[in-house]
């Protein structure tokens, strides 16, 4: 991207390069004469350095943003137009010390009314750099001033020598949108703003934990496979089980049941079968999977629970006489002994 010399014309980002380079010639030859189009410098390096600042600007639909930067001992400014067109003929600088005389440009170029105040305040401009004088003529929006909607303009703050002298940013523009002129005043400037940190991705819900109605943790069976020896643990009570009850407010997941398990003296190293039940649709107790120990520990446990969880298919290596369907009725003996398991 070419730059501004000292009072020369202003050329534009990427497609517009080509057109500076073809009106050249043109501007070259003519170095005495007063056109629109005063003799381009040399093209800087990309070498920068020092603080930036931003300014912007957006009203009846035209919308822009300067940044200003010091490149090769040069303070510059990139005015990049977001929304609408403009023709750009002087920019102003002032810093924030309102004392002394006001710089300007006379005639059409000038910010007298509007243009030398900010938010009712008055402003002492401190440089006046004149960039094309009025009015697209034949080359239309092809002028090097000429800045269109997603195009920037670079120019070189002559008489500009610290990026933090520059308070406010002025821009003295006509053909505005196809027709309008502004004398357009930008202050309070940003320091390179911060990039917006990045929205913290929203937490994954914790994955339910599966519930259950009653929980065995069965040390043994005897000889008709009934479990005789082991801790039954209840959700909640029930009529006909003398088993535990989980304490209030605990809910029925396993990792609960084992922690209760412990606290009733119970050793996971002595567990034969864990046994899962939960409530089918008349509210009777049905066995849904077992575990089959030894289990070494309980990191072991949860662990080939969470194995047989994760698992979409677990058999069930259900005996059909250990069903609790139903508590049985006929045969008290053999309730209270299942019961208690």
């Amino acid at each position: 991207m070419s730059r501004m010399g000292n009072g020369g014309p202003p050329s534009h980002a990427n497609a517009r390069q080509s057109r500076e380079e073809d009106q050249q010639g043109v501007t070259d030859s003519n170095e005495d004469s007063t056109g629109d189009t005063p003799p381009p410098a040399s093209d800087d390096s990309d070498a920068s350095g020092g603080s930036e600042r931003f300014f912007s600007y957006n009203e009846n639909g035209l919308s822009y943003t300067v940044r200003v930067y010091e490149e090769d001992g040069v303070v510059k400014a990139d005015i990049t137009v977001d929304q609408g067109s403009m023709d750009v003929n002087a920019i102003y600088i002032a810093d924030d010390d309102f004392d002394g005389p006001s710089d300007g440009l006379g005639g059409p170029l000038n910010m007298n009314g509007g243009g030398s105040q900010f938010e009712g305040e008055q402003i002492q401009w401190d440089e006046a750099i004149f960039v094309s004088n009025p009015g697209l003529g034949p080359q239309g929006s092809d002028k090097l001033s000429f800045v269109g909607e997603g195009e920037t303009l670079t120019v070189d703050l002559t008489g500009v020598s610290s990026v933090d002298d520059v308070d406010f940013f002025g821009i003295r523009a006509t053909s505005v949108n196809g027709g309008d002129s502004i004398k357009a005043v930008s202050g309070n400037p940003e320091d390179e703003p911060e990039p917006e940190p990045e929205p913290e991705p929203e937490p994954e819900p914790e994955p339910e934990s599966d519930q259950y109605e009653k929980v065995n943790f069965i040390y043994e069976f005897n000889a008709d496979g009934i479990p005789s020896g082991g801790i039954a643990i209840l959700a909640a009570e029930r009529e006909g089980f003398a088993s535990d009850i989980l304490p209030d407010d605990v809910e029925p997941t396993f990792e609960n049941y084992l922690a209760y398990f412990e606290e009733l003296g119970g050793e996971v190293g002595e567990i034969e079968t864990v046994v899962f039940f939960d409530a089918d649709l008349d509210a009777n107790l049905t066995e849904l999977f077992r575990l089959d120990g030894p289990f070494e520990d309980t990191e072991s446990l949860l662990a080939a629970y969470d194995e047989a969880v994760q698992a979409s298919e677990v058999e069930s290596l259900m005996d059909p006489v250990l069903s609790e369907n139903t508590a049985p009725e006929d045969d008290d003996e053999l309730e209270d002994d299942y019961a208690e398991v």
